[in-house]
């Protein structure tokens, strides 16, 4: 199948993996790299110099590209904008605000900008400032999440900008991947069904988690001050929402998901972890390969929009 991204990026599908904290690590993009989508390095807030290994420990794994989730708001973003330079990185997606700051130093280094946002304000402002696709991500998604569902999102995108539009949120399957075509996207991004890739790195317990989930399982914290994250029910969750209706402070909340994501991730706290996952988890039913997952989406995508 080919689009203006599979174009543009070199790829064989037009499947992105998301930039996800703790779990966007060397093993999983080269995987989905390998397997003929593009995976991707997650800046999240890692210092520089830990983006700068991953991206070489990647290398090692896979000849093909791999790109960046540079996240705006890390306290390393200046550093983490330089390193991908340095590094010969040819795609970067960005979250959490606006890459402008970088942008100039991005394009003279022939960098692929694809920042992800939530509105159609700010894919047009992104346009304007030269990324060369956009990501339009709808609150199904998992983690940090704006107010538009995909389905509103992506078409009013599609017909507000010029550039590529890659569709995100709450696609984890043949049927989302097709649906999200027939909305005008020309690549899809996937979370959560990569979270529990075989390649992936996230522990049992959060891999589990998703498998076992129910269409109603997952919960939005953080509206109470503006900073939304969608994740899987458990007990932390409900002492944050409980917390929330009581009226407690920003940095009381903060406290309680501290150092959340890597509980859940890496120690297998799926009691206290935060589960990041999007609404699609009651979609997925099984741990997969990379290959597995992207042959599979892209063979029933085939079926469903008729391509021979």
């Amino acid at each position: 199948m080919k689009t203006r991204i599979t174009e543009l990026l070199q790829i064989e599908y037009p499947i992105i993996q998301g930039g996800m904290a703790w779990v966007a690590e060397h093993h999983l993009a080269a995987a989905v790299s390998e397997a003929g989508g593009l995976g991707l390095i997650g800046g999240a807030n890692a210092p520089a110099e830990v983006i700068r290994t991953e991206i070489r420990k990647a290398r090692e794994m896979t000849k093909k590209e791999i790109g960046v989730n540079v996240m705006l708001l890390s306290p390393y973003a200046d550093e983490v904008a330089k390193v991908v330079v340095e590094e010969g990185i040819k795609v970067i997606t960005t979250g959490a605000g606006s890459p402008e700051k970088y942008m100039e130093m991005w394009k003279e280094a022939d960098i692929k900008v694809i920042p992800v946002v939530a509105s159609v304000a700010l894919a047009k402002r992104m346009e304007r400032y030269g990324a060369s696709a956009v990501v339009a991500e709808g609150c199904e998604s998992g983690g940090h999440i704006g107010e538009q569902t995909t389905m509103t999102l992506v078409p009013q995108v599609v017909d507000a900008v010029n550039i590529p539009v890659i569709a995100a949120g709450g696609i984890g399957d043949g049927r989302g991947f097709a649906a999200a075509m027939m909305l005008g996207a020309e690549a899809v991004q996937i979370g959560t069904r990569f979270v529990v890739a075989e390649e992936s790195i996230a522990s049992d317990a959060y891999k589990d988690r998703i498998i076992k989930a129910k269409d109603i399982d997952s919960e939005v914290t953080g509206r109470s001050h503006g900073h939304p994250v969608r994740q899987l029910r458990n007990q932390m969750t409900r002492e944050y929402v409980k917390k929330e209706k009581e009226g407690a402070s920003f940095e009381e909340l903060e406290y309680l998901t501290l150092g959340a994501l890597k509980k859940a991730v890496i120690d297998g706290d799926a009691v206290n972890g935060t589960l990041m996952a999007g609404q699609i988890a009651g979609l997925i039913k099984q741990k997969q390969s990379c290959k597995e997952i992207i042959t599979e989406i892209m063979k029933e995508a085939e079926k469903l929009l008729k391509i021979e």
